[in-house]
């Protein structure tokens, strides 16, 4: 991998088999992401793109290719192993929120230091959940918080474990237009102050727009993709 290189993609295909049916829902993509680069991954729905994430965030497994993140290659890893390597060096944020309800918003946030023994997880937790607006939330479960709340929440927890790659998964989907659009920015801002690589699937092409890359997926391969110079968030 190319040093500057954080994200290695090589002739992924996935294809699912049932009974002697199959689908392909990936063919032969190949891509490389450098270091604090924001991308984004837009096409329409059965594309690829949400198969494409979970193979580059070692969720899923390629049927054929290669996925080699912060110089690991993963396909050559367990299941455990592959779990280790995204608390280590991935946070993730999706459309659903995935708090666990029976906690908190600052115990959701402590979860990843946690299981990296983190030192003052509480404090890191807090000062997190501050930087999100959400200071005076703490102790207030997920029903208890709106849907922007509970996505401040996700973004908190993905930056608990200072990542070195981000995978957003349609972050805003499921908030109205001005929530979404400040949680856009939220994500930018961070991802941008932290020096964090962004990956991240979208049907907004307005926020597409706001990162450096854009890689257009139709019919599950690469369409185009679009290198944005000196992006203003």
């Amino acid at each position: 991998m190319p040093q500057n290189s954080i994200l290695q993609v090589s002739n992924l295909t996935k294809t699912y088999k049932s009974g002697e049916s199959s689908l392909t829902v990936l063919r032969n993509v190949s891509f490389e992401v450098n270091r604090g680069a924001s991308c984004a991954i837009v096409g329409p729905s059965g594309s690829g793109k949400t198969t494409l994430l979970g193979l580059c965030a070692g969720l899923d497994n390629p049927s054929e290719g290669s996925v080699m993140l912060n110089g690991i290659v993963l396909d050559k890893l367990s299941e455990d192993e592959k779990a280790k390597v995204r608390n280590q060096h991935v946070g993730f944020i999706f459309q659903n929120f995935n708090l666990l309800p029976t906690l908190t918003a600052l115990e959701n946030v402590m979860i990843p230091l946690e299981l990296q023994n983190r030192s003052h997880p509480r404090k890191r937790a807090m000062e997190l959940l501050e930087k999100v607006g959400l200071g005076d939330r703490v102790k207030h479960y997920p029903a208890q918080l709106s849907g922007g709340e509970q996505q401040r929440v996700s973004i908190a927890r993905a930056f608990a474990n200072e990542p070195a790659i981000l995978f957003a998964d349609e972050p805003t989907g499921n908030l109205d237009g001005e929530t979404g659009a400040t949680i856009e920015s939220l994500i930018l801002e961070l991802n941008k102050t932290a020096g964090t690589t962004l990956i991240m699937v979208t049907h907004d092409l307005d926020l597409a727009k706001r990162t450096d890359r854009v890689i257009t997926m139709k019919n599950g391969k690469v369409y185009t993709d679009s290198l944005r110079p000196l992006q203003t968030q």
